[in-house]
């Protein structure tokens, strides 16, 4: 039988970029992580990708090459990709693109969006909160905890600051999770930091943090903005504002700021209980993506990867 679905591999050069950024932004889960800047910037120009048609389905392919095999990873700061298309995308569907994909590479480990739902592939955890109800709707939702560090948090006369500097708002990051984060390297936070600039200059880039009355920063987050989504891609507590809620603080009053308009607000994760429990705390929901990883390297290398 003839397959069901004709997909072309093409490199990046190959790919139309207006084409495929208009099929992002045509398709319901339209991700900012799909745009095709996105993944210049974060895979380095380097990912290739699988097309119908006229743009009528795509998949970004970020590969890497060690010892002269290529393989599929996520970048960092990348949570999901997979399929886009502004047409549902069904099992099946998702059976053939990862059949043309294990044609090409031997190995991958990457993250699908949260609308390539497959029996097969096992689902992470994401928490999102719809902020279009009014503030005091939405906090009506917050769970007893919250409320509390809330209380304790407003004793301290915080300030919550929307003029923050990129770079030291990125330097605050790295300096407080760099070594939790070993796998990031130097090059990517200098590719992030490029990103981030590129997303200023596009007006489509937050920074909000709380200082304390000596006017010290506690809390910052960095937020993408792309259609109708806000992506919390990173959050800094500094040791100073950790005891006194500043974090709880600076998510609530990001939350009062846009509330009432037609955004989703994405905390990115987690998979770490202590985390996720936090997001829920806000009242958000869990809006899962999907994992699938694949060896089909030779012996000795399947037993190093």
């Amino acid at each position: 039988m003839p397959p069901l679905y004709h997909i072309d591999y093409c490199s990046r050069q190959q790919l139309s970029a207006d084409k495929w950024d208009a099929c992002i932004e045509r398709s319901p889960m339209g991700l900012i992580y799909g745009r095709s800047w996105y993944l210049d910037h974060m895979a380095d120009g380097q990912w290739d990708a699988l097309v119908i048609g006229d743009y009528e389905a795509v998949m970004p392919l970020p590969w890497r090459k060690k010892w002269g095999i290529r393989y599929l990873y996520q970048p960092a700061f990348t949570q999901q990709l997979g399929i886009f298309s502004p047409n549902p995308v069904s099992p099946a569907l998702i059976d053939a693109f990862l059949d043309a994909m294990h044609q090409r590479f031997r190995f991958a480990e990457i993250f699908l969006n949260y609308r390539n739902v497959h029996p097969n592939l096992p689902p992470f955890t994401n928490f999102v909160l719809d902020l279009g109800a009014s503030y005091e709707k939405l906090a009506a939702n917050y769970r007893t905890d919250l409320v509390n560090n809330l209380k304790k948090a407003r004793r301290h006369s915080f300030q919550y600051n929307k003029d923050l500097h990129l770079v030291d708002t990125l330097s605050l990051f790295k300096q407080q999770y760099s070594l939790r984060l070993p796998h990031i390297k130097e090059a990517t936070y200098t590719q992030f930091q490029y990103l981030c600039q590129h997303l200023q200059e596009k007006g489509q880039l937050l920074m909000r943090g709380i200082m304390n009355a000596q006017r010290q920063l506690l809390a910052t987050a960095l937020l993408p903005r792309d259609k109708n989504r806000l992506y919390l891609l990173q959050s800094t507590t500094l040791p100073g504002g950790r005891q006194e809620g500043a974090n709880h603080f600076l998510l609530d009053r990001l939350i009062h700021e846009f509330a009432g308009q037609d955004l989703t607000l994405d905390f990115e994760g987690s998979e770490i209980p202590g985390i996720a429990h936090f997001y829920e705390n806000f009242g958000s929901h869990n809006q899962p993506y999907y994992f699938h990883r694949y060896n089909m390297l030779s012996w000795p290398l399947r037993m190093i990867k």
